[in-house]
């Protein structure tokens, strides 16, 4: 099933959440329509029209939203004076139930993409009585096990390039949470030294994870490179703020908690976090789970088989919610 064409929001606005945060959000398709909110990954990364061609502009109801810290949202990460400690995971689930309650929508379908599944995955577990069907790709869960295999783990797979990641740091730092370290450099005053760091976050990203062109080149825009990089090392060296426990997973540990909820899990077979066998496992802890693996992908979107099975997803639920 190929995407469909692309559309413009129809309403939009910025959404103060408090703390000094207004994040931006957008509403496109049939205003009367089934309500799916996209959860973009990163941390970081911000929304992107395209997510809004994996929906049937006559079904659903799309709502996108820039999480705090990134995209239209305000104030940007890459600002030295933002501050990151009202940032965390409890923060953006609190301002996705604030925004769901400002658009007066009962329940929605929750779609996210890498780090938006792990943000879906936790803001269901949270509150279930606010999600209807859960569609995740790329799926990750937050785990430590799998920040320690994309920072290091991947590291005898590409030792070039993480060579060059791990020289950025102090000799010091080079055995530990690397995630944690880069953090340390991206949060002082120096600009040089904040840049130095961004950037080597970054290149580290694009030399294990092949994506589109177009993902490559935001990377070369300063402001988002500086956000996207603070954001994702302030979460990966924290936890991503779950709390006790998630050296074992605290996603995982939870999956029961989705029982009731149905869910479509549509995962590349060449995506490294299948190295773990976290998708697996998900989908056998979650009872009415369907699990797609899609031959021959890696962690990207828009590959030949992920388009497809993504939009019959939506399709499904939109076809459930006429019944």
């Amino acid at each position: 099933m190929p995407l469909y064409p692309e559309i413009e929001p129809y309403d939009h606005g910025m959404l103060d959440v408090g703390d000094g945060n207004r994040v931006y959000w957008e509403a496109c398709g049939n205003p009367d329509g089934k309500p799916a909110l996209v959860l973009h990954g990163g941390p970081g990364s911000g929304c992107s029209p395209y997510f809004r061609r994996l929906f049937d502009p006559a079904a659903y109801r799309i709502v996108l939203l820039d999480q705090r810290g990134c995209g239209r949202s305000t104030p940007h990460a890459s600002a030295y004076d933002t501050d990151m400690s009202v940032n965390t995971i409890s923060h953006v689930i609190a301002d996705l139930e604030l925004l769901r309650r400002h658009l007066g929508i009962g329940r929605w379908l929750v779609w996210g993409v890498s780090w938006g599944s792990a943000l879906g995955l936790r803001y269901a577990q949270t509150h279930p009585g606010s999600v209807s069907e859960l569609v995740l790709t790329g799926v990750a869960t937050g785990s430590d096990p799998e920040v320690a295999l994309l920072t290091r783990g991947l590291g005898r797979i590409f030792p070039e390039a993480f060579e060059r990641f791990r020289g950025e740091l102090p000799v010091g730092a080079r055995e530990g949470n690397l995630a944690l370290a880069y953090n340390r450099l991206i949060e002082p005053p120096d600009p040089g030294v904040r840049a130095r760091a961004a950037r080597a976050w970054t290149d580290w990203e694009t030399a294990t994870i092949p994506a589109p062109p177009r993902s490559v080149e935001r990377y070369e825009d300063e402001t988002f490179r500086m956000g996207f990089a603070r954001t994702v090392t302030h979460y990966w060296g924290n936890d991503h703020f779950l709390g006790e426990g998630n050296d074992e997973g605290v996603v995982l540990r939870d999956a029961p908690r989705l029982k009731g909820i149905p869910g479509t899990l549509v995962q590349g077979s060449l995506d490294f976090g299948n190295l773990l066998g976290t998708v697996w496992r998900l989908h056998h802890a979650w009872p009415g789970s369907e699990l797609v693996v899609v031959d021959d992908v890696g962690h990207t979107l828009g590959a030949p088989g992920m388009e497809e099975a993504l939009v019959a997803a939506t399709d499904k639920y939109a076809l459930s919610a006429r019944r």
